[in-house]
């Protein structure tokens, strides 16, 4: 008898795990579909579209494999790819750093313990919740050579220095900005500056309130002043928010396609100053229809964000600080 009522629980309980089981699986299953219909699946069906020159017109009948010509043609044979590349690295590496240390700037500042200090934090904040497209139309505004009010200005000081004798001498530069081929890139990394006080600023905000205030003590006991604060305390205590920054920007940075897009349209601006790989590879896809030679662009970039994510990674093991680890 005692056998028996063991065996009856222990079926119980079997038919209530595969219940909960079923249950997981049918709760989860929305998610689990739109996964393998709208991300699988595309990723799949992009890489046999990477080796096939396809038709997007006829799509069942015009697709003929080429190998690795698509590839070829990418890396060999196709200048504009290496433009489009320059142009992204270019950015990436000015950007990524700027965009760093004034997200890490503005959170010191709004790290201050001050009345109505929460205020300030939104209003910096602000800037980032605003659509993309607007933030690219307003600047685009800003930077007008002509009837922007940044050249406004510009004009103004230098009829300012022209008019005063002592200071003639003095010429302000008013630049193309986007018009201008040489000025294209600087000024959309000046540009993206504006949302620098979006999610990084909040991101490096937690990581200094995060800092214990004892090291802060007992380096001023010892007589430290704040630059060497910020050096030996600040800085290695934020290595991980650092790392973490770091490593979102390079993606993003290397991904920008929406800003050129409006200001210069696909075709990518004066002498090509502002096509991006990512817009070279739209253009590819949606305007010429190449979408084999498009899916293998998109896997060449995908190896590069792979492969640098992947270096940052490995670096990070000597110069990433985490509280409490030990280092062999």
């Amino acid at each position: 008898m005692k056998r028996t009522i063991e065996e009856i629980r222990h079926t119980w309980r079997s038919r209530m795990a595969r219940s909960e089981a079923i249950q997981g699986v049918l709760f989860a299953s929305p998610w689990m579909l739109g996964l393998c219909l709208f991300t699988a699946f595309p990723i799949g069906y992009s890489v046999l579209l990477s080796f096939s020159d396809w038709d997007p017109y006829d799509p069942i009948a015009h697709r003929t494999f080429v190998g690795l010509d698509n590839y070829l043609r990418a890396l060999t044979g196709d200048p504009l790819v290496w433009k489009a590349l320059g142009n992204t690295f270019f950015y990436a590496i000015l950007a990524i750093p700027l965009g760093l240390c004034t997200s890490l700037g503005l959170a010191l500042l709004l790290n201050q313990k001050l009345r109505g200090i929460t205020v300030f934090r939104t209003i910096f904040y602000i800037p980032s919740v605003v659509g993309g497209v607007a933030t690219v139309v307003l600047w685009m505004y800003i930077f007008n050579p002509v009837f922007g009010p940044l050249n406004g200005l510009l004009r103004a000081l230098n009829n300012f220095f022209d008019q005063t004798g002592y200071l003639a001498f003095i010429t302000v530069p008013e630049p193309g900005w986007f018009a201008d081929p040489a000025w294209a890139k600087p000024s959309l990394i000046i540009m993206n500056l504006w949302t620098a006080g979006g999610a990084g600023m909040l991101i490096f905000l937690a990581g200094l309130q995060g800092v214990p205030v004892e090291l802060y003590e007992v380096a001023e006991l010892d007589g430290a002043g704040r630059g060497r604060k910020f050096w030996n305390i600040t800085l290695p205590m934020l290595t991980p928010t650092i790392y973490f920054n770091f490593v979102m920007g390079l993606i993003g940075a290397l991904q920008v396609f929406m800003q050129a897009l409006v200001i210069a349209g696909e075709k990518g601006g004066y002498d090509n100053s502002l096509l991006f790989y990512v817009l070279y590879l739209y253009r590819k896809a949606f305007i010429e229809y190449e979408m084999g030679y498009a899916s293998a662009l998109a896997w060449i970039l995908f190896v590069i964000i792979l492969t640098l994510t992947m270096a940052v990674v490995r670096s990070s093991r000597t110069w990433v600080y985490y509280e409490g680890e030990r280092k062999a």
